[in-house]
């Protein structure tokens, strides 16, 4: 039995840089009050979803992961909780801004960045304005108490990413996200079709999801988000075991045993079954396999 406890988190946003990292480290210390080992922010908690508009502005909100107050705040309070914490931030890397998550291991150690891979663009969603696509793969982490991978918001559409961390050894998958309404048509609620892609990636892996959101709504201009919280925690068979509501703050906490999961997963075989010797229109843009590359 090897028993690990993670939290999954939703708050509110905001400008004040200040105030969102309290505001954070409150949801961090009441989940590890509850028993959480590892403890999920969501996405880009620093201020506002600021891609609602393209503003230059705005792209002077980007640090290096040494320089980011929230990746200093958070080290100091993961060692002193002994928590691992996956930090999101606005990232400057060279001439280059990425969407990026800092995983802070349970005695203050930085064990990497992974960058978003799949960057969206649409309205009231102008990431492409703001963020070079990751280029560091997709990554798993050793930390003291299980192997994670984390993917970032809209990487969570996408079940090659999911299943890439899957196979490099991940115990558990973290998804910090922001979403919520769609800014040019009321009608578009993607609320439930957000949360049942994600349990699909935890049924398809037979392994425990934990996806966090944010809540309120935050204007720009003539647009305006009003995101749908609704975190949750799902379990190596899709179940939701525990979930947020829409508009409320909240710290889920749950428990797995993950030497029990991993033996469920080993039983049911899908690994095993796999056949990479015919995937290879996965890795072609329309079906089409070139004879030349299968070779």
């Amino acid at each position: 039995m090897r028993n690990v406890t993670v939290a999954a988190t939703q708050m509110v946003g905001g400008w004040n840089v200040e105030e969102n990292i309290a505001r954070g480290e409150k949801l961090v210390r009441d989940a590890a009050a509850k028993g959480a080992q590892i403890i999920l922010l969501q996405e880009l908690f620093e201020r506002n979803y600021f891609c609602q508009k393209q503003k230059p502005a705005y792209l002077e909100f980007a640090t290096t992961v040494a320089e980011n107050p929230a990746v200093q705040h958070f080290t100091k309070i993961a060692k002193e909780l002994n928590v691992v914490l996956p930090i999101s931030i606005y990232e400057r890397a060279g001439n280059c801004l990425y969407n990026s998550v800092v995983i802070i291991d349970a005695d203050g150690e930085n064990l990497g960045t992974y960058r978003k891979s799949h960057i969206p663009d649409g309205p009231g969603y102008s990431e492409k304005y703001y963020f070079t696509p990751g280029d560091t793969g997709f990554k798993v982490w050793q930390t003291r108490y299980a192997k994670i991978g984390v993917g970032i918001c809209w990487d969570q559409w996408f079940p090659e990413c999911a299943r890439s961390m899957a196979l490099m050894g991940a115990e558990l998958l973290f998804y910090p996200t922001a979403i919520g309404s769609e800014p040019h048509d009321a009608t578009i609620n993607s609320r439930d079709h957000w949360q049942r892609t994600q349990q699909g990636h935890a049924a398809a892996n037979l392994m425990p999801l934990i996806a966090s959101n944010r809540i309120g709504t935050e204007t720009e201009d003539d647009f305006h988000i009003t995101f749908y919280g609704s975190s949750f925690i799902a379990d190596a068979s899709g179940a939701k075991v525990q979930e947020a509501n829409e508009t409320e703050e909240a710290v889920l906490v749950h428990t797995f045993d993950l030497d029990a999961v991993a033996a469920n997963r080993r039983a049911w075989g899908l690994f095993r079954d796999r056949r990479i010797d015919i995937y290879d229109t996965i890795l072609t843009k329309d079906g089409k396999v070139n004879p030349e590359n299968s070779k």
